[in-house]
């Protein structure tokens, strides 16, 4: 089932999220979901928060961007393939290597794009979905992913991430998607006015 996506200045975006249990109810129908709805809006990632629930839950497919690369960039990723993932109740052991540039957006906030640095390489201590101990070093555009999808299960938006100035840039075009003053192709939930 298609589920949908919390819109910007709903107050889960901004909560730290929760553990939770094999026994979470309806979880593995949960992922489903999570999954279904992350490809019906053209996402590579998909958090919790993102379909109104403060679990410490995401699922990232960043196989497609590698696949979506422009040749001269595909070459600096030879070595990658990207992956496609569920990470349950995920904590940052370590982060490594320069912090580089990437513009990103948001399903949750769209038509938004901007810059974020943030560090090449990203090891998570997780669950994955048998509820197995999983530890693991992710570097490249998979890591940024990751790590954009962490911030939303710690209650932190991309756009946290800019330069004061170009935050109060955007306040129209962030007050217009809260105020569901926007056209996107997927079902959206706005915060209640």
């Amino acid at each position: 089932m298609i589920l949908p996506i919390v819109a910007y200045g709903h107050d889960v975006l901004r909560k730290v999220c929760r553990d939770i249990t094999p026994e979470y109810d309806g979880l593995q129908q949960l992922i489903s979901d999570m999954w279904e709805t992350m490809y019906a809006s053209n996402g590579v990632g998909l958090a919790a928060p993102q379909i109104n629930r403060d679990i410490r839950l995401f699922v990232v497919d960043s196989a497609q961007m590698y696949a979506n690369l422009e040749e001269e960039d595909a070459s600096q990723y030879a070595e990658h393939a990207g992956i496609k993932q569920v990470f349950i109740n995920p904590y940052i052991d370590e982060l490594a290597g320069e912090e580089w540039p990437y513009n990103e957006g948001c399903l949750s906030i769209p038509k938004i794009r901007e810059d974020v640095y943030r560090a090449e390489e990203v090891t998570l201590r997780y669950l994955d979905e048998s509820f197995q101990q999983q530890i693991k070093t992710f570097n490249g555009l998979t890591a940024r992913v990751i790590l954009h999808e962490y911030d939303h299960i710690e209650g932190k938006l991309f756009i946290d991430y800019l330069k004061p100035l170009k935050r109060r840039l955007l306040k129209r075009k962030l007050d217009d998607i809260s105020k569901g003053k926007i056209k996107v192709d997927y079902k959206m939930l706005f915060p209640k006015s």
